[in-house]
């Protein structure tokens, strides 16, 4: 076999063994485990169980006290679409918000 043939199977191999790991997990590998506690002025305390990695959330009318309690970071937002960065929790850490400044989406990351 020449050279350049066992320089491609390789890369090939190596190529195909990197692919694989990541439909090996379960589909809930990449959820956060924990609740996201917030209360929001109008809808009163609520909560989020085990959110999605990477999946903006609405905080329904926005949310003047959380508490982050999953083991990922929670990345807040000013507007609903995850777009204008508020600022960050990290697991165990709360927060006080104070209106008209109050975070209404998030998205959690490990």
């Amino acid at each position: 076999m020449s050279r350049f043939k066992r320089l491609r199977r390789t890369t090939a191999m190596i190529a195909a063994a990197l692919t694989l790991p990541l439909g090996a997990f379960p589909a809930d590998a990449h959820a956060a485990t924990g609740t996201f506690f917030y209360h929001s002025p109008e809808s009163g305390d609520l909560e989020i169980n085990n959110p999605d990695d990477g999946e903006c959330r609405l905080l329904l009318q926005g949310a003047d006290r959380a508490r982050n309690a999953t083991n990922a970071t929670a990345t807040l937002f000013s507007d609903r679409g995850c777009e204008d960065a508020h600022s960050t929790l990290r697991p165990g850490q709360s927060r006080t918000f104070t209106p008209p400044n109050l975070p209404h989406s998030v998205i959690f990351h490990r």
